[in-house]
């Protein structure tokens, strides 16, 4: 077992280096001017996102397809995440973490719309659809397709799973003294009532939960940045500050330099928003809409929503508090979880509440919007019969989860999920030109 931990780290190491962030990011830039700058159509999105298409095709609406997808990436990482950045990388990380988040808006934008472009209806009627049907009805390219679809079926395990009921387990076993055996049972129980129900039954829970673990979460920070008000320019400043040099600020924060700030804080933000993994765009092509453009609008607010704002608020708290409470220990707090709790921690009662609420909706929303992607790369790869097997295994993954040793799940669902994106990136940039036709018919 350590030999094989030990590969699946190094390999871990190299599909998350430089060269894949540099690609991811590449992309990003390369769609934002390709589509000229589709970003400055947000509100319009957020506008398009509360109205409903009568008649057109798809299963859900646009609504319901959004607050699936920000289920999936509203996850620990926009918490906890955001933490690890901030250690390892300084504070001039979330200025890289905000970054990747505006530019990744372009590529949200053009996986949903080859996701609806291409989508089709299956024997039961419903409308499906993302990078697998792009790479196999637009490029004719099943093989890579099939590869696609596997890679996110087994990743769901484990990144929509595994790893979000342990931090459901370890949240609750620290702050409520629940046993994490309970927490496996009931969280596996609750996700089958939802996720047996499907798309439509998904996205009816998400268009609840999603709205109300938004507007407490950030009605929270809100409350903490308050506390922190003569901190918050401060924060500002530093974070913009050591995003370019390094240094050291109040409380006891450094930066790593350029180099390290950026890397953190782009990768912590590609995990994030999920921009270019080819997840989100699932949950697009079940849609009720009459147009690729319009639906894509509505997706790309969903990068907007999950990093531009949420991993910015997040950033910015944890920095205005560990330089308001110098008793934040940098070296101490070395890994992401502990140093958000420390923050939060500053403001006795109202601050750990938002942050055990906050990781609990946040991480239920992520299991169910990623039981929805498993889904559709099963029905993919073994069309409707395979569906009660996923299901009934996704289940059983939760229940075991706070049992398991998370370190091998963490590491595999990680390259998982690299080895989705190098598929997903090879349809985007070779359906550019689909992407950039459509936008110009709809947009002008």
């Amino acid at each position: 077992m350590e030999y094989i931990e030990n590969g699946i780290k190094m390999l871990n190491d190299f599909l998350w280096g430089w060269p894949l962030i540099g690609l991811l990011l590449g992309t990003h830039l390369f769609l934002t001017v390709r589509t000229k700058g589709i970003q400055r159509f947000v509100f319009r999105g957020i506008r398009l996102s509360v109205q409903k298409e009568e008649g057109s095709e798809g299963d859900v609406s646009p609504f319901g397809a959004l607050t699936t997808a920000l289920a999936s990436t509203f996850g620990t990482g926009n918490i906890i995440g955001v933490g690890t950045a901030i250690a390892l990388g300084g504070p001039g990380a979330v200025f890289w973490c905000w970054l990747t988040g505006v530019f990744g808006m372009a590529t949200t934008y053009g996986e949903a719309l080859l996701a609806v472009k291409f989508r089709v209806s299956t024997a039961d009627g419903r409308m499906q659809g993302g990078a697998m049907y792009v790479l196999d009805r637009g490029l004719h390219m099943r093989w890579l397709a099939i590869l696609f679809a596997f890679f996110g079926c087994t990743a769901s395990f484990g990144i929509g799973c595994a790893v979000q009921v342990n931090a459901i387990a370890a949240v609750c076993k620290e702050s409520l003294n629940i046993p994490p055996e309970i927490v496996g049972v009931v969280a596996g129980g609750l996700a089958a009532l939802v996720i047996f129900g499907g798309i439509r039954s998904i996205a009816g829970v998400c268009e609840r939960l999603v709205p109300f673990m938004s507007l407490f979460y950030i009605g929270g920070c809100a409350a903490i940045l308050i506390h922190n008000y003569d901190f918050i320019f401060p924060a500002l400043r530093t974070i913009v500050a050591m995003a370019f040099s390094p240094g050291a600020a109040a409380g006891g924060l450094t930066g790593g330099g350029i180099a390290m700030a950026m890397r953190y804080g782009i990768a912590r933000g590609l995990f994030s928003n999920e921009a270019g993994m080819g997840s989100a765009p699932i949950a697009a092509a079940a849609a009720k809409t009459s147009s690729p453009v319009r639906q894509a609008l509505v997706s790309s607010t969903a990068t907007f929503w999950d990093t531009v704002v949420v991993c910015a608020i997040t950033g910015l708290v944890l920095v205005s508090s560990i330089m308001k409470n110098p008793s934040i220990d940098m070296a101490v707090a070395g890994d992401g979880g502990l140093l958000t709790t420390m923050a939060f921690a500053q403001i006795p009662i109202v601050g750990p509440g938002i942050l055990v609420v906050g990781i609990i909706t946040f991480a239920f929303s992520t299991i169910l919007g990623w039981a929805y992607y498993g889904e559709c790369c099963t029905r993919y790869l073994a069309g409707g019969h395979g569906l009660i097997f996923y299901r009934v295994l996704y289940i059983l993954t939760a229940a075991a989860a706070p049992v398991i040793q998370l370190n091998l799940v963490w590491m595999t669902a990680d390259v998982l999920n690299a080895l989705m994106v190098l598929p997903n990136l090879v349809s985007l940039l070779c359906m550019s030109d689909v992407i950039v036709r459509e936008t110009r018919r709809y947009l002008g």
